[in-house]
């Protein structure tokens, strides 16, 4: 058994799922898109120019990925994000500067947290964003 995180671009992130890929792909190390398939002409939930179905690696672990122009009543969350231990401060940092820009959020600042009540327990430094494609991150350098 394998689990694989899917992620489906819908409603405004409609139409930038291959933007992203290429986005991500080039933040992480050990990183490849390995697929894309695009709808073909006429093709129920999308046009040619959007992503059936992607398959693409970050630092080895795998993701899928999909968008739909069908009126969907949901789209991505906070309360699902990617976590991502990082090995050292300026990985971390680069990486929660890069995500969060351009239209993304910061929604627990970058900091180091250990000795304060707000400490999370996972390591020295941590970071809560959205990226400009909707898409949560915690960055966490690993203690």
């Amino acid at each position: 058994m394998q689990t694989t995180t899917f992620l489906t671009f819908v409603g405004d992130q409609c139409g930038k799922a291959e933007e992203a890929i290429q986005f991500y792909t080039s933040l992480f190390p050990n990183s490849v898109i390995k697929k894309i398939v695009k709808y073909a002409e006429g093709e129920p939930g999308g046009t040619p120019q959007l992503i059936k179905y992607g398959e693409f690696t970050l630092n080895g672990s795998t993701y899928r990925i999909s968008e739909s122009n069908y009126n969907h009543a949901w789209s991505f969350t906070p309360g699902v994000s990617l976590f991502v231990d990082c090995h050292t401060e300026k990985e971390t940092e680069t990486l929660f500067e890069k995500l969060s820009k351009d239209g993304g959020m910061i929604m627990i600042p970058l900091d180091d947290y250990t000795n304060t009540s707000d400490n999370y327990g996972f390591g020295k430094l941590f970071g809560w964003c959205q990226d400009k494609y909707g898409i949560s991150w915690q960055l966490n350098l690993v203690a």
